[in-house]
């Protein structure tokens, strides 16, 4: 059977590559997939599947009806990056400024594909099978609280995700139990200060000055404050003042983003951030605005389903091209489905560094091995029906 599936996906590939490769053409920001979604609502029908549009959103789901049995979801994102696309390929976005610079273009034609495949075999499946596509996973708050909130968890009782990843070699599935993915959250300073001649700095606050003290004092905050046996990550990565090169600025505004694992140390870097700023301006003899904004929480996957999911991907591709990997900074709203109900979030490698696809993710030459998305395709296939049969395994036992 799983040879089967294999040959299955296989003959299924090609069909994923176009549309893989229309949606990185025509490429829709986040809380704007009206296209992706209308195109991805068409196929679920066509598929003789359940489907409902406009969940929280821009969202999408269709629900297979097998025989009685747990119910499983599987997620893919649809949304793409404010990114001029610079790739000379036949297949560059066509839609300036915009591109899809993270691979869900892939996700969102893999899971189309899993739709199908496992559609044509609904007699053989033990429960039911939610196929969730979610708008918005780019931008904070994020589609994924909105969907959850629209009902798209009712009923189910576990979830599996995949994020093809160009830092993993294609053939390879990298994932671990527990804690993956960090809490993702920002934050915005203004600083006030009293502007004027820029050859009279001494009648000035100089609210620039000020700002560039403020983004040295921040960084000893994880550097300096912070136990060392826990991680935690502060970057600035907007700061704008001023409008003319002699004048001093009244006002300069900054805007970074906070990444942490540990609840209480999230909430402690936010108030120290605040303390900072404040008693910075101060001694400069300035006023301040902080402004801090909670994002995604961390990703946590369940234990049971994490090594589920690994145990399958081990049959698929051996035990040396599975990988525990480490935890990592970046952020994902997958963790909002995680917080309601078990489940497990994975990468499957995509890059391949000898056909030139190396670029990191939100890169304007980003690319992927589109040859990852028969992993992608056969670990979701076989992780669900390795969930949906597994009562059925032990009972047999």
């Amino acid at each position: 059977m799983q040879e089967e599936w294999r040959k299955r996906i296989e003959a299924m590939f090609p069909q994923m590559v176009r549309w893989r490769r229309d949606f990185h053409q025509y490429p829709e920001l986040s809380f704007q997939e009206e296209r992706t979604s209308k195109r991805v609502a068409e196929w679920l029908e066509h598929c003789g599947l359940q489907v409902r549009t406009g969940v929280g959103g821009n969202g999408v789901v269709g629900v297979l009806e097998g025989s009685s049995g747990p119910t499983i979801a599987l997620r893919a994102d649809m949304d793409a990056l404010a990114i001029q696309d610079q790739k000379s390929c036949e297949y560059h976005s066509r839609v300036p400024g915009v591109m899809h610079a993270c691979g869900h273009d892939a996700h969102t034609a893999t899971l189309m594909g899993v739709a199908s495949l496992l559609a044509s075999r609904r007699q053989e499946i033990p429960g039911k099978v939610v196929f969730i596509f979610q708008h918005a996973e780019e931008q904070i708050p994020g589609g994924a609280a909105q969907m959850i909130a629209d009902g798209v968890l009712d009923g189910v009782d576990a979830i599996y995700g995949v994020h093809l990843w160009t830092p993993l070699p294609c053939g390879v599935v990298g994932l671990r139990q527990g804690p993956l993915m960090a809490a993702a959250d920002s934050f915005t300073i203004e600083v006030i200060g009293k502007g004027g001649h820029g050859g009279l700095p001494h009648e000035t606050v100089d609210a620039v000055t000020i700002a560039s003290h403020l983004v040295v004092n921040l960084q000893t905050i994880i550097s300096r404050q912070v136990d060392p046996l826990k991680s935690g990550v502060i970057s600035v990565g907007r700061i704008q003042g001023g409008r003319a090169f002699n004048v001093i600025a009244e006002r300069c505004e900054l805007e970074g983003t906070v990444r942490t694992f540990d609840p209480q140390l999230r909430r402690w870097v936010h108030e120290r951030i605040e303390e900072v700023a404040v008693q910075t301006c101060r001694m400069f003899g300035a006023d301040c605005r902080v402004e801090s904004g909670f994002g995604y929480p961390t990703l946590v996957n369940d234990r049971t389903e994490a090594h589920r999911l690994a145990q399958v991907a081990r049959e698929m591709l051996g035990n040396e091209q599975v990988w525990e990997i480490p935890e990592m900074m970046a952020g994902e709203d997958f963790a909002y489905y995680l917080q309601k109900i078990p489940g497990a979030f994975c990468f499957v490698g995509a890059g391949n560094p000898e056909e030139g696809i190396h670029h990191p993710h939100h890169h304007p030459l980003f690319d992927l091995d589109e040859r990852s998305m028969i992993v992608s395709a056969e670990l979701l296939i076989r992780g669900a029906l390795a969930y949906l049969n597994a009562d059925r395994d032990q009972a047999a036992v």
